[in-house]
């Protein structure tokens, strides 16, 4: 937890919406080391716990990120995170895998931030520009991702956790679901008035 995530190049997520059900996420991938590591840790090998911080560090970052567009409250957030999931690992029992386990507890942590804060303000770049591109293109590829994650920013919190988790972290509408625990047929209708929105949102903004 001691190095700086860098926020990743965002992306459309129209495009990303429309190619339909996506692989698997890592932590599913996963499932089986994620649970040898949590049960030695619970049997007291404290090293174990943190194959799983560096293994969903940078996942439990950029979620955070897309809440409050900022890299200093996002790393605070996630330390935050990681830190309830060392506290109550001791009864975790495996119903869900330690992924989504650990997802519900940044969403509720993202949440809890918002609640206790007014709107961000202006936002750290996300990184020196690119010499080796054209500084006009670079310029546009900035602010396209800031009309974006302005715009996600504004979406109501059920919608813009169902868009974070589904199209940001690549989750299947099933772990989604488990996350926020709500139903398969929710998070689809959250996706689609989130899209919706986003888009209509731009539009106004003049990003489309």
């Amino acid at each position: 937890m001691g190095s700086t995530v860098t926020a990743e190049t965002l992306v459309s997520p129209f495009a990303l919406a429309v190619a339909g059900e996506r692989p698997p996420a890592l932590g599913s991938r996963l499932h089986v080391e994620d649970r040898e590591a949590v049960e030695a840790c619970q049997g007291g090998e404290r090293e174990a716990f943190d194959r799983l911080v560096e293994r969903y560090q940078r996942d439990v970052y950029r979620l955070c990120y897309r809440y409050v567009n900022n890299h200093e409250d996002a790393n605070d957030m996630a330390q935050e995170v990681f830190i309830k999931a060392y506290r109550a690992l001791g009864r975790f029992r495996g119903d869900s895998s330690f992924s989504t386990w650990l997802y519900r507890i940044a969403v509720n942590t993202c949440l809890n931030f918002r609640a206790s804060r007014r709107p961000p303000g202006e936002e750290l770049p996300e990184g020196l520009p690119d010499t080796s591109a054209a500084v006009g293109e670079q310029l546009e590829r900035e602010e396209q991702a800031r009309r974006v994650r302005e715009a996600v920013r504004r979406l109501p919190e059920k919608q813009r956790a169902t868009l974070i988790l589904k199209i940001y972290n690549d989750l299947t509408h099933q772990e989604v679901a488990v996350i926020l625990g709500s139903t398969v047929g929710t998070v689809k209708a959250n996706l689609f008035h989130a899209l919706g929105n986003l888009r209509r949102i731009l539009a106004v903004a003049g990003g489309e």
